[in-house]
This record gives C-alpha cells, structure tokens and sequence, in this order.
C-alpha cells in the first residue's frame, strides 16, 4: 500500500514543484509529502543566519504559491486512501512541515517511567508528560535511525512471508 501512495503522488504532482521526487511518508492516518526545493544562490560570505532565512521565505513562498494546488490534491488522495495529507518543504539544510497531525496515543507507564516524564518535566526540558514523552520518542528516533530502518525492512520482510503463507 505505501507503494501505491507513493507512486500516485509521484504521478500527480506537477513536475515543476521540487528538484527531484518528492519523500512520500506513510502510515495508518497521515500520508507526509516533502519535497526538495532548489537551494538559495547568495553571495559568497553571507551569514548563516542570512542564509537560513533566505532558504525559509523560499520554502514559505513555495507554501503560499502552490496551496491551492496542494489542497485540491490532498482532498483526491484523502478519499482515495483515507488518510490525511500533511505537506512539507526542505531547501538547503531548512525543513518546515506545514500541516501535520498530532495524536494523541495511549499509554501505561509505570512509576519509575513516569519519574523520567516528571524529571524532564521539572527540568524544563518539557510542558507536561505528553510533551515530554513525545520528545523521548524524537530522541530514540535520532539517535537509533538505522536501528529502526533495519527493524522496519524487516517487517517487510515477515509481511511477504505472511502474504505467502497458507492463510491466503
């Protein structure tokens, strides 16, 4: 299925939109579509702060000049796959997520897991436990990415042997 997602957008996005194909992203709720933009050509020697900031009015003029595109192909891949659309923009080293989905997600801890959400809490670090819980995530996301890629490829891996299987 995430093939089948991918392979619409690349189909229907005009070509003039990004520098290459889109990263086409999904899973049970949200397809995420980011795109590159050709980067900022600045003087030699131009800040890095000005050079960032060149790079997110590019993104942010991108955002404004294709959004009534962009909706109008959301709305077609909402009902065909029933899922939202979350668009995205990367130039340079610079990325913006437009419109994303938070969900809110169930979950049991015990008290010494809840101790670290409190202590991130109280450090400051986050606003509540959910804050800090999700930034937890983030930080195991980062720091064990090729650890979760090769979990991922493996399931790949077990879906195939099960579509094979004697059940089907």
């Amino acid at each position: 299925m995430a093939d089948d997602v991918r392979s619409w957008f690349l189909a229907r996005l005009p070509k003039t939109w990004f520098a290459g194909p889109p990263e086409v992203t999904s899973d049970s709720e949200e397809i995420l579509v980011i795109g590159d933009l050709p980067d900022v050509e600045l003087a030699a020697g131009t800040a890095p702060e000005a050079r960032e900031a060149a790079r997110v009015a590019r993104i942010d003029r991108y955002r404004e000049e294709t959004r009534e595109e962009r909706v109008k192909i959301a709305r077609e891949a909402e009902r065909r796959f029933r899922r939202k659309v979350a668009w995205g923009a990367r130039c340079g080293g610079e990325t913006r997520v437009f419109t994303t989905l938070s969900l809110p997600v169930m979950t049991r801890l015990r008290m010494p897991e809840r101790s670290v959400l409190d202590t991130l809490v109280a450090g400051g670090v986050a606003r509540s436990r959910s804050d800090a819980l999700a930034w937890c995530v983030r930080l195991v996301g980062m720091h064990q990415g090729e650890w979760l890629q090769d979990l991922r490829e493996a399931l790949v891996k077990v879906d195939e042997a099960r579509s094979k299987g004697p059940l089907n």
